[in-house]
């Protein structure tokens, strides 16, 4: 067996897995995780990867009160190895450089690796939660 093999773990960017947190609410914290196996991120843009999560939301059991969200935004939440945030569903640091608005922009250009966390959720309330950071019960 190649050694190269052997000391490299990780997955091709062209068959790499993304964990999704689709957030219905920040205030009560409500979200849910989606799992996109076997995504080419050398050709996949912001904006298919929008496409696709919503589709998922659409035909897969259990989303039914995700459908109503108007989800618009997608962040990184961390890489693979790397360090996570405080808050459980949304890193609320970096914006300008963890949110996403080129539509067109492949995933692998914007160093998304496999075993990336995203955040998926509508740009308005987040703002909103932005300035009351506040968790409600």
């Amino acid at each position: 067996m190649d050694s190269d093999n052997l000391t490299n773990h990780s997955r091709p960017t062209t068959d790499a897995i993304l964990t999704v947190r689709c957030i219905k609410s920040f205030d009560y914290r409500t979200c849910k995780n989606l799992v996109l196996r076997h995504l080419n991120l050398e050709i996949l843009t912001i904006g298919e990867l929008k496409e696709l999560i919503k589709q998922q939301i659409k035909t897969t059991s259990g989303w039914k009160p995700y459908q109503n969200v108007n989800f618009d935004t997608i962040k990184q939440y961390t890489v693979a190895h790397g360090h996570k945030t405080q808050n459980l569903i949304i890193n609320m640091d970096d914006d300008d450089k963890l949110i996403y608005n080129d539509d067109s922009a492949t995933l692998s250009w914007l160093g998304f690796e496999n075993e990336t966390e995203i955040s998926f959720f509508n740009r308005e309330a987040y703002e909103e939660y932005k300035k009351h950071p506040d968790i409600k019960w």
